[in-house]
């Protein structure tokens, strides 16, 4: 199984990004009940949750986050979004998909960097 991530960049303060995560080779009865999630995490700090779907369809933010990024799947395609808006210099860091599975493992994508500058 591998998660390959991508939409990362550079953008301006005040800007969009759309991140996607593909769960290649993961079957769909698989992705559909897992919890999927995005992290992030900036030079020098600990990787942390940004936002995540859960198993069940709730839906998490980090609070530095919530109104302006949407994380959102299509089943269909085994895919994960992040919908960013409005964008800030300290949203700057390497952002990581993750799709947890019920009982079939724990994976991360390989990480999207994107930079925001004032």
């Amino acid at each position: 199984v591998q998660l390959q991530a991508s939409g990362g960049g550079s953008v301006q303060a005040g800007g969009s990004r759309r991140l996607s995560c593909t769960a290649t080779r993961m079957i769909t009865s698989v992705f559909n009940p897992s919890t999927v999630a995005w992290y992030r995490q900036a030079p020098g700090k600990q990787r942390d949750l940004v936002a995540e779907i859960v198993r069940g369809g709730s839906i998490n933010y980090a609070d530095a986050v919530k109104g302006r990024f949407t994380i959102s799947r299509d089943n269909s395609r085994k895919r994960v979004y992040l919908q960013m808006n409005n964008l800030e210099p300290g949203d700057t860091a390497v952002y990581y998909c993750n799709v947890r599975t019920a009982g079939y493992g724990d994976y991360w994508g390989q990480g999207t960097l994107v930079t925001v500058s004032s």
